[in-house]
């Protein structure tokens, strides 16, 4: 079969024995390094996107993703417009919420909280509150019950368990012979959640849509509607389309706005993590340089007789190209192979590693994500494997130009 002269050399070169075995072992480490780089970048990527996906879903289960309100701050006849909006496309559950920070009381502690009034049989279609409640349930809610529905850090601050009393006092002032008084109301504690986010579990209260109502005299008016969506990656063109066709009295809010600076965050942290992580496949691809540098001062002789033989310095620098570029295409696929495994098996591999060594990496008291989530990305298996590689090429330039610029005559002036 035929082949190249360039490729067959090259090939030749990668597989043969070497008299000098410290370039073989040099050649190993340069293979061994790109691996290690890109297997440890594909991990780290995998595990950094679990982790955004699993503050985004705490984070939407409980935040909406879009939500209707009118300019003046409450919504009339909302139950016309969640007709109208739950009609259109892409929306999938829609429920109204009231809306109002208070402070919760029992006995001498106190704490504030963001108070939501909601209709239990609605909020299930647009949030999962009622898939991380620790005790009680969201249908235990009632109109004119006074139930209430807590978080569990809430719970702990303030001596709270299931059944017991808590005085909701809300901002409204009201005029009394006594003089004017905040307006309260005792509540009874007939939930308590907790979904692993602490914005949410120690600061956010639940109480039924009528109760809400009669305690911040909202009438028949609410806050808004709460919209859960087929895509929420596309809420902000979807929440665009809903408030062009409402009207310029409603205002549309989506997910990205109210959480923009957190998820940038995360973006930017994972970009730098990622050109961190690069560095070490660079170091990697780089060392092939000081191994095809040896490489070509072993094969002077052999470049000399090449070059007499009729060989042009481009074909020369073509050999050892190929020759360095296996290097590095071995050391990125087992890489890739190695990283995707990894990241694949992280939830078991980690939970092994603890019990093996009896410790805990993330301590369930500590951090409220306990377990490495890994969300593997099959571009950015792509993007890390196609930049090792073109890091590997480009580290054989050098060494494959000193090569072609072998002068036959020096070469073998001593053989």
């Amino acid at each position: 079969m035929y082949h190249p002269l360039e490729l067959y050399i090259g090939l030749r070169y990668t597989r043969s024995k070497r008299r000098n075995h410290f370039i073989s072992f040099i050649s190993a480490t340069s293979m061994m390094g790109v691996f290690l780089g890109v297997a440890a970048l594909i991990t780290v990527l995998s595990v950094m996107n679990g982790f955004e996906k699993e503050l985004r879903e705490r984070i939407l289960g409980m935040a909406s993703h879009a939500t209707v309100t009118e300019l003046r701050g409450q919504l009339s006849h909302w139950r016309l417009l969640e007709r109208d909006v739950s009609s259109m496309p892409h929306v999938l559950g829609v429920a109204p919420y009231i809306q109002v920070e208070a402070m919760l009381t029992n006995g001498s502690l106190v704490s504030g909280a963001l108070t939501r009034g909601v209709l239990p049989g609605s909020e299930e279609a647009v949030s999962d509150v009622g898939e991380h409640m620790k005790a009680g349930s969201l249908n235990d809610l009632k109109s004119g019950k006074y139930g209430i529905v807590i978080g569990a850090e809430l719970a702990r601050a303030l001596g709270l368990g299931l059944h017991d009393k808590v005085t909701v006092i809300t901002p409204q002032a009201g005029v009394t012979p006594a003089g004017i008084l905040p307006r309260l109301r005792r509540f009874t504690v007939v939930g308590i959640f907790e979904v692993g986010m602490y914005e949410y579990d120690r600061a956010t209260s639940f109480i039924h849509l009528d109760d809400a109502a009669r305690l911040y005299r909202m009438g028949n008016n609410v806050s808004g509607l709460r919209l859960k969506l087929d895509d929420m990656f596309d809420a902000p063109q979807i929440a665009h389309e809903i408030e062009s066709n409402l009207g310029a009295d409603f205002w549309v809010s989506d997910w990205t706005k109210r959480h923009a600076n957190f998820f940038k965050a995360v973006k930017t942290e994972k970009r730098v993590m990622f050109i961190i992580l690069l560095l070490i496949v660079s170091v990697a691809a780089f060392n092939i340089v000081s191994t095809m540098v040896m490489v070509v001062t072993d094969k002077q002789t052999d470049i000399a007789i090449l070059r007499t033989l009729g060989l042009s310095p481009g074909r020369i620098m073509a050999i050892f190209i190929i020759q360095g570029s296996v290097i590095g295409l071995l050391g990125t696929l087992l890489g890739i192979a190695g990283g995707v495994i990894l990241a694949l098996n992280v939830e078991t591999i980690v939970p092994a590693i603890e019990q093996m060594f009896q410790t805990k990496f993330l301590p369930a008291d500590v951090y409220y994500i306990s377990d490495l989530p890994s969300d593997l990305h099959m571009d950015d298996v792509f993007r890390i494997g196609i930049v090792a590689f073109l890091l590997s090429v480009l580290a054989t330039l050098y060494p494959a130009w000193r090569a072609a610029r072998t002068q036959p005559a020096e070469a073998l002036r001593y053989e």
